[in-house]
């Protein structure tokens, strides 16, 4: 390849060389006068309309959702259950996790091979995650098997083995990816900051301890499946191509007996209104890992939707302020990015950064320069512009697979919000101000109450983060 590039350069010296002078003005004044063309301006954002869709309630509580989507011959179904490191106690970290694990060992009958030997059978796959708030069983499948796919999920989750030959080598796993995530200066920093934020709740108990997890028995494994599995925790949403009447009856054959259960423990947190700092030791780093965020309005809030656009514009897009700041103009960090992290009716605005260690301090300066000019200065027009059509383009991506579409139901069940959410989202969305982005990041963006992890080697940068330990941020111009 390199021989076929250098003779073909030398080719085209050779003919530049053997073309009067003239010829080759002509060619360069030609090139010259060509008109860089802009694209076209594009249309006008299009508002989002909800996929039709059926939702109904079994007799024990479990809740149901059909959604037609698609003509791709494909069927998605994803059984929620409210069920998470919400309820673990706080010697049970990551017990919730214990079990999603053991509840891919099998059913009563079925062996793990088996369920996903049938799984891929009907072209997909079973997967099984567990979250701070749910846990998620889904699977995909050709339409054809639609009814089939249903009846394996709901033997999952309605009849795991929870086999205890199984725990010790789960135990094993667990331990050697807690080892890895807290030799991570981002799993630490994310660690520290959940402790600042939350620290007397499920919320902030991110890692256990080797000796907590290895104490887990098979008898605590099951009985926290017992408390915290039934129906009416549950809500199965199917996606896809697939007969409304003929699934219907699949899920009210497969999941209509499963027991009703106790209903959904509810622990909204109270994070730590103040200000906190904390700097974590990692010598010789030659980076410092920042964490840096503050309580924020709920999604159910009416100026959510304003604090949206707010965030993309100060560090949640590769167009933002922060990014463009020290990224761009000083080199300090490679991905600097923020956004909103939510769970149940609770939502956090956080910045996170990777920089040079030499530049801790004035990394952070930067960030509190950008989030107070903003609070100061509403954007001009075109920038918030550019954002709007930014996520009016991200909301059309969100909605057009059919997981997609299950995520955002989901994200509205969860927060308590009507599918007018969904679809005034887009209208809203450009519809926010110069105005209304600087009144809520002031309203939020409060800095006598934000939260600083920053991860490093304390040598080198203590001197540098001191102005950020008290809760009196110094104003930079």
């Amino acid at each position: 390849m390199k021989a076929i590039f250098e003779k073909s350069l030398v080719g085209i010296v050779a003919l530049a060389a053997a073309m009067p002078t003239p010829m080759i003005a002509q060619t360069v004044n030609a090139s010259a006068a060509v008109t860089k063309q802009s694209p076209p301006v594009g249309g006008p954002p299009k508002p989002f309309t909800v996929p039709a869709h059926q939702d109904f309630t079994l007799r024990n509580g479990l809740k149901v959702t059909l959604i037609p989507y698609g003509n791709v011959p494909k069927v998605t179904a994803n059984v929620i259950v409210r069920s998470g490191s919400i309820n673990e106690a706080e010697n049970q970290v990551w017990l919730a996790d214990l079990l999603g694990d053991l509840m891919k060992e099998g059913t009563k009958t079925r062996t793990a091979e088996q369920v996903a030997a049938e799984a891929a059978g009907m072209g997909g796959a079973l997967e099984v995650a567990v979250g701070a708030d749910q846990t998620q069983i889904t699977s995909d499948a050709l339409s054809e098997f639609g009814a089939k796919m249903i009846a394996l999920l709901a033997d999952v989750i309605q009849n795991p083995s929870l086999p205890e030959s199984e725990l010790p080598r789960l135990k094993k796993d667990a331990l050697r990816t807690l080892s890895i995530q807290l030799s991570t200066p981002g799993q630490i920093a994310r660690q520290h900051f959940a402790k600042l934020l939350y620290p007397d709740h499920p919320y902030g108990r991110l890692f256990p301890t080797e000796t907590l997890v290895n104490s887990y028995t098979i008898e605590e494994v099951r009985k926290f499946y017992d408390t915290n599995f039934g129906a009416v925790r549950t809500h199965v949403y199917i996606a896809g191509k697939f007969d409304p009447a003929a699934i219907r009856k699949a899920v009210e054959g497969s999941f209509g007996n499963w027991p009703r259960g106790g209903e959904p423990q509810i622990n909204v947190p109270k994070p730590n209104p103040g200000h906190a700092f904390d700097l974590a030791d990692r010598p010789g780093a030659l980076q410092s890992t920042i964490y840096l965020g503050v309580p924020v309005i709920k999604p159910s809030d009416p100026d959510y939707i304003p604090f949206k656009v707010m965030d993309s514009l100060l560090g949640g897009s590769f167009g933002s302020r922060i990014t463009a700041n020290i990224r761009e103009s000083k080199g300090y960090a490679y991905s600097p990015s923020s956004g909103i992290l939510t769970h149940d009716h609770d939502a956090t605005w956080v910045e996170v950064a990777d920089v040079r260690t030499d530049v801790t301090g004035p990394s952070l300066k930067e960030i509190f320069y950008e989030i107070q000019r903003l609070e100061n200065e509403p954007p001009p027009a075109a920038e918030l512009k550019g954002i709007q059509e930014y996520l009016s383009g991200i909301f059309v991506l969100q909605n057009s697979t059919r997981q997609g579409i299950i995520g955002q139901l989901n994200f509205l069940e969860l927060q308590g919000l009507g599918e007018q959410f969904l679809q005034a989202y887009v209208q809203r969305v450009n519809a926010v101000t110069p105005e209304q982005v600087s009144a809520v990041a002031r309203k939020n963006l409060v800095l006598d109450q934000v939260k600083i992890v920053v991860v490093g080697d304390k040598e080198k940068i203590a001197e540098q983060v001191r102005p950020y330990v008290s809760a009196v941020i110094q104003k930079h111009n």
